[in-house]
């Protein structure tokens, strides 16, 4: 794939609109609807047909950029024999949408499909059977095309969908089991066999995609209240600094701008949004010293090692390492993971309308029920007087601190008594945002007749979900802290071999997980959560660096070396798909290593997530003198399962490619004091077109005898230590401090 040019963009987007006639964005609500939540047995919960055959679907799954709702539409379209264009999708909204527990672990597709998929098969069976009564015609005669019933043999005899809708509503329970993530439901009738798809499979264009390119979308930025403010929050310098005196006076220069205090969380509020820019700028505030100083940050390493771990989880432990590395080759070696931001590329926005009937929330948070949760816990209201509609904003991966702005705005609204839209700036997000913590990994490893006999590791990580990835709680928003609120329901999260990464068939392993604590308790800009495959591509990256490093020291072909360690058919299956792809020749890695000039080598790395097998092929240009490393290629194997929408697919794929190639090269949170200092572009760089490879190939693995697995970020993993094998093969230099900026490369090269 060469980089798309503007043109080539607009003709794909073109070509979307033609495919899939469907709206972008949100239905705007004026209050919150204090209803019950949604009947989960009930049919017409997840479905109903329209008297002109359009079929409204409402899921509580939403779009964060990956084609997930255009997938969840495919299956539905599919099981009720109806086109693609006659779907309309709601999503995400508390007060209509089931409660699946919204989008995460990449599992929107293999669960979230489910309870869909059922619900359609039955209303399809709903449907028949009232199309038989009608026409006099027994169910096993009758077949479906377009969403009209008709008589196999005299097609003349038909009724449409639509003439038919009241059967919907009286149709029969269905039967509920599990929740959230794992929430489905299903009637009498069985989905269709697979060989039968003739919408699933299919290469579909985004449905959200034509509106976007041509303006019409509606993101939450546009949501427009009467009588709403607009708000600026007014950060901390540095952690835990708590305001002193404040000085008002700057904000008669601005309108009708004005100060709100909540507990210790200052923002300014105002008619118009550039006096609440201005004002947030211009608000004179004395602040306490920081309660906490971060270790220095070349130093983080080292002071993740001798901070005594505040847990630990023993991941594996077989075999007998200290007598199966008796008489081995012994290889050890250290590596680390930075702290990385999600500066998304806009920096967030919610809109939220508080009034003693009720409260709306407008946020494009990924978890909108878990986001009802903590507003009402938040504002000590009931659940049921919240509701929360998704709006699309910048991309959300992982909890990237839109909820974190939904809860500001909620705060605000209640102080002034007016909907309040809070739009966080760029230092907000990038220094303020939650962060993926920081890794650490400690390996030894024995090798005998080119093999690993035991492999001895610990992987240390600040805790994946000190704020937890759910936005349930008061404590872990941000504002709540501000506010007063204690953080009392983190999640514990471990880097884990095996789990955070691939795992290998080796006798004699013993894997060790650990944690830190936390560098501050409270209002930290370094507080850790999810971001895209939490904690996965830092595992992998330590894990598939080193399991390179064996390759090396035996001699071994890096492809072979790892084949030969594993006994699944689909992981072995990538690993060749990706070799295939790449035009790989064997050979041990680093045999051409130089180090003059702009040198060149190849590199893989393997990963699993879940069931999703994954191998990456970076190919890398170094320049010896400045350490610049340039991707010039990556080839990716794929391999989920059944594949729902390839076109879709692959462009998730590529766009993992290229963000988790951002991570490799360039991302880490800089932080000094107790403040961090990465607040923009230019101290957060990240990959730009410049940057892009000159080819990227995906290679897309299916089956079809098992189901859709996990998408949205297996291929995340395997980025980044690839890159690093790719370094090692072209200059002979390990670069075992991620990113593989110029400074830590010629810092590799000098050493």
């Amino acid at each position: 794939m060469r980089a798309p040019t503007r043109r080539t963009f607009l003709a794909a987007g073109a070509g979307a609109l033609a495919v899939l006639a469907v709206p972008g964005g949100f239905r705007a609500v004026a209050a919150a609807d204090a209803s019950a939540d949604p009947d989960l047995a009930r049919l017409t919960t997840w479905l109903r047909v329209g008297s002109d055959g359009t079929v409204e679907v409402f899921t509580g799954k939403v779009e964060i950029g990956m084609g997930t709702i255009t997938g969840l539409a495919q299956i539905v379209a599919e099981e009720l024999d109806v086109p693609l264009t006659a779907i309309r999708m709601t999503t995400g909204d508390t007060a209509t949408t089931p409660d699946q527990g919204g989008v995460g672990g990449s599992t929107s597709t293999q669960l979230g499909a489910r309870p869909l998929r059922h619900a359609a098969a039955e209303a399809r069976r709903v449907l028949v059977a009232a199309a038989a009564r009608r026409l006099g015609i027994p169910s096993e005669r009758l077949d479906v095309d377009d969403g009209v019933v008709h008589d196999r043999d005299d097609v003349a005899r038909s009724v449409p969908y639509g003439a038919l809708v009241t059967a919907l509503a009286s149709a029969p329970a269905l039967a509920v089991s599990g929740e959230a993530f794992g929430l489905d439901v299903t009637g009498t009738a069985k989905p269709k066999d697979p060989a039968a798809y003739r919408i699933v499979g299919k290469p579909v264009a985004r449905l959200d995609v034509a509106p976007k390119v041509f303006g019409t979308f509606r993101y939450v930025v546009d949501v427009k209240l009467p009588g709403m403010l607009h708000g600026r929050v007014v950060r901390p310098p540095a952690v835990g600094a708590r305001p002193l005196a404040i000085d008002q006076e700057p904000l008669r220069a601005h309108g009708d701008a004005r100060l709100v205090r909540v507990g210790d969380l200052l923002a300014v509020v105002a008619s118009g949004e550039w006096d609440a820019v201005a004002g947030a700028r211009d608000l004179r505030v004395r602040w306490s010293a920081p309660s906490a100083t971060f270790p220095p940050q070349g130093a983080l390493p080292e002071a993740m090692w001798a901070m005594p771990a505040s847990s630990r989880d023993h991941v594996v432990a077989r075999g007998d390492v200290v007598a199966a590395s008796a008489d081995a080759q012994i290889i050890e070696a250290s590596y680390a993971w930075p702290f990385q931001s999600h500066a998304t590329m806009g920096p967030g926005c919610a809109v939220a309308d508080v009034r003693a009937g009720g409260v709306t929330i407008w946020c494009g948070a990924q978890k909108p029920h878990a986001l009802r949760e903590g507003i009402a816990d938040l504002l000590d209201v009931p659940p049921s007087r919240v509701r929360v509609v998704f709006a699309e904003d910048a991309g959300s991966y992982g909890r990237a601190g839109f909820d974190d702005a939904a809860a500001d705005a909620a705060l605000l609204s209640r102080a002034v008594g007016k909907p309040v839209r809070v739009q966080w700036m760029r230092a907000d997000m990038t220094a303020w945002g939650p962060k993926a913590p920081a890794i650490v990994g400690r390996l030894r490893g024995a090798l005998r007749d080119g093999k690993i006999a035991a492999l001895d590791l610990t992987i240390r990580a600040f805790n994946g979900g000190e704020i937890s990835s759910h936005p349930d709680s008061a404590g872990n928003f941000l504002g709540g802290q501000l506010a007063g609120h204690a953080n009392t329901k983190p999640r514990i999260e471990y880097a884990v071999y095996g789990k955070n990464s691939g795992a290998y068939e080796i006798t004699a392993l013993h894997a060790l997980a650990e944690l830190v604590a936390p560098l501050a308790p409270s209002i930290s800009p370094l507080r850790t959560t999810h971001l895209r495959d939490p904690e996965g591509p830092g595992t992998t990256f330590i894990i598939e660096s080193f399991i390179d490093e064996l390759a090396a020291r035996a001699q071994a072909d890096p492809v072979a070396f790892r084949i030969a360690h594993l006994r699944d058919p689909r992981a072995i299956g990538v690993l060749r798909k990706a070799a295939e792809a790449a035009h790989w020749t064997p050979r041990p890695a680093a045999q051409n290593a130089t180090h003059a000039g702009t040198v060149r080598g190849r590199g893989v790395a393997f990963a699993t997530r879940g069931e999703t097998m994954v191998a990456t092929i970076a190919e890398v240009a170094l320049d010896v003198a400045n350490g610049k490393v340039r991707v010039t290629r990556l080839v990716c194997a794929h391999d989920c399962g059944a594949i729902v929408n390839p076109r879709s697919l692959r462009g998730t794929i590529e766009a993992n490619l290229m963000q988790s190639m951002s991570r490799a090269l360039y991302e880490e949170v800089r932080f000094e004091g107790g403040a961090v200092t990465s607040r923009d572009w230019a101290t957060y760089p990240v990959v730009r077109t410049p940057d892009l490879p000159e080819r990227v190939d995906v290679v897309l693995v299916e089956h079809h005898d098992i189901p859709p697995y996990g998408a949205g970020e297996p291929s995340s993993r395997p980025t980044a230590a690839a890159i690093g094998n790719a370094i090692y093969d072209a200059a002979g230099v390990r670069v075992r401090t991620a990113p593989f900026t110029s400074a830590n490369v010629r810092a590799a090269l000098s050493a």
